[in-house]
């Protein structure tokens, strides 16, 4: 059998819909810096929806901004990638051996402030993937408002020590 088909293989007979226990075997980020709660929707190598619940606890809203917390937009592109770095991951059978590292972002456009209370909608649509690069085109909502767009380059590297 190739290697493609037996990628395509792991990847259809993964759930379409993970918990974070079953992000946290995907990807290799931990508190506090996995930014993806739960994946609503995954169609392989094309497209993902996760959530982010953004709650008072997180530890960026001491220092941004104490009297009127704020999420870092950088955190929410991180979020973005995060979320594109699962639909990515599920390709790879020996994933525990590999990460996914965010490479680039472009046209980032931060629309609407993200506080605590809200959930992050975050969809990722798969422009480009070859091999171990890709490119996604992202975009965060917060009661079915745009909060944040950009479109996200990565690669996957082998995990070393």
């Amino acid at each position: 059998m190739s290697e493609t088909n037996v990628v395509a293989e792991v990847a259809a007979a993964e759930p379409t819909q993970l918990s974070n226990v079953d992000i946290r075997k995907v990807l290799a980020h931990r508190y506090p810096l996995l930014l993806v709660d739960r994946i609503l929707e995954i169609i392989p190598q094309k497209r993902i929806v996760g959530l982010k619940n953004v709650t008072a606890n997180e530890p960026y809203f001491t220092g941004h901004f104490p009297e009127v917390p704020i999420m870092p937009g950088v955190l929410v592109l991180e979020a973005m990638a995060q979320t594109g770095g699962v639909l990515l991951m599920r390709e790879f059978p020996d994933r525990d051996e590999k990460l996914v590292v965010f490479t680039g972002v472009e046209r980032a456009k931060f629309r609407r402030a993200v506080v605590p209370g809200d959930q992050l909608r975050i969809e990722v649509d798969v422009l480009v993937f070859r091999h171990s690069a890709g490119k996604m085109a992202g975009k965060a909502f917060v009661d079915g408002k745009l909060a944040c767009e950009a479109t996200i380059s990565c690669q996957i590297v082998p995990r070393s020590r």
